[in-house]
């Protein structure tokens, strides 16, 4: 076996501390002979450190496209010629597609708007949403809102979403070729006051925007310092009028190296299946991933793009014998 699975074992294994960027690179660069034991590895860690547990979550968008940031991997951008157009949801909306994802079991229900950050209108739209949610469901309530001032941060707790997702979506070094229009000491800045706040941190980002491997070593590093309590894992769907919509997708196995190296990097961490894993994987590669460092999915469709539908996601879990991670134990 590899050294560095080796070392792994003693210390990330046995002791609970996470790899450094040099340990993670030397995941991500084994040999696919030893992809089968980086998985099983992987796996050994997040059952020793997280347990069998699995979280499922829906998301919708309330404020859809239309978007003034320039990502050059999001069809959401204004700036671009992808056909995504502004739709705003309206509440009635919001709460049917709560109850539509309690009802598969899911414990977390996540409000995305494709902003630079929420002004008036999408904070009193997020309030009034927030509320009709609690009055007649079940299901905790997290928000992606882009950029945010204190004083919208300290709103959020105050409407009682109980976590906030802003993806740092990949190392500092290689961030300015995927975005301009913002930068990522600012994204970084949003994450602070959202931890300060007593908010749940949820970070993570997208592999395969162009990046070397050195630097998703580099971005798993800084993830595991920023120790969000949650890391979405996507993996880039090529999407037709963005700058990155003529890039080949990652290779699968690639892809389950680095879920491997990112549980590895972040032993206690909820790392999510999240975007890309259909096209990346396929059925196959998603059980490989669930057995090789994953704990949490997010089910049926994303924002832009189609996922696996929640009956499949629901009906392997349960072939693994990985309960879905109650309400009742996460409140």
């Amino acid at each position: 076996m590899s050294e560095i699975l080796d070392q792994a074992r003693t210390q990330v294994l046995e002791g609970g501390v996470g790899l450094d960027e040099a340990g993670v690179l030397a995941v991500l660069n084994l040999p696919d002979e030893h992809l089968t034991a980086t998985l099983q590895l992987a796996h050994e860690v997040r059952m020793r450190w997280c347990g069998p547990e699995v979280e499922v979550e829906g998301i919708v968008s309330l404020k859809t496209g239309g978007c003034p940031e320039d990502c050059h991997f999001c069809s959401q951008s204004g700036l671009f010629t992808s056909p995504v157009r502004s739709v705003w949801l309206d509440i009635p909306s919001l709460v049917k597609a709560a109850k539509q994802t309690a009802a598969t079991g899911a414990t977390e229900f996540c409000i995305v708007a494709a902003v630079r950050g929420p002004d008036a209108r999408l904070m009193k739209q997020m309030r009034e949403g927030v509320a009709a949610i609690k009055a007649e469901v079940d299901i905790q309530v997290a928000a992606s809102l882009g950029m945010l001032t204190q004083e919208q941060v300290d709103e959020l707790v105050e409407m009682g979403v109980h976590r906030y997702n802003h993806n740092l979506e990949t190392c500092r070094s290689y961030f300015p070729n995927v975005v301009t229009t913002h930068s990522w000491e600012e994204r970084w800045e949003t994450l602070r006051m959202v931890r300060e706040s007593g908010m749940e941190v949820c970070s993570g980002g997208i592999l395969g925007l162009g990046e070397t491997v050195e630097q998703r070593a580099e971005f798993a590093a800084q993830l595991a310092e920023l120790d969000p309590h949650e890391v979405p894992l996507n993996f880039l769907n090529p999407r037709p009028g963005t700058p990155l919509g003529d890039r080949p997708v990652v290779e699968g196995k690639d892809a389950l190296r680095a879920i491997a190296a990112f549980r590895l990097a972040m032993p206690r961490t909820i790392l999510r299946y999240a975007g890309g894993r259909e096209i990346t994987l396929g059925d196959l590669g998603t059980r490989d991933g669930l057995l090789g460092g994953i704990n949490a999915v997010i089910v049926g469709n994303y924002l832009t793009t189609l996922g696996r539908s929640a009956t499949d996601d629901l009906k392997l879990l349960e072939d693994l014998k990985m309960p879905v991670k109650a309400l009742s134990a996460t409140l």
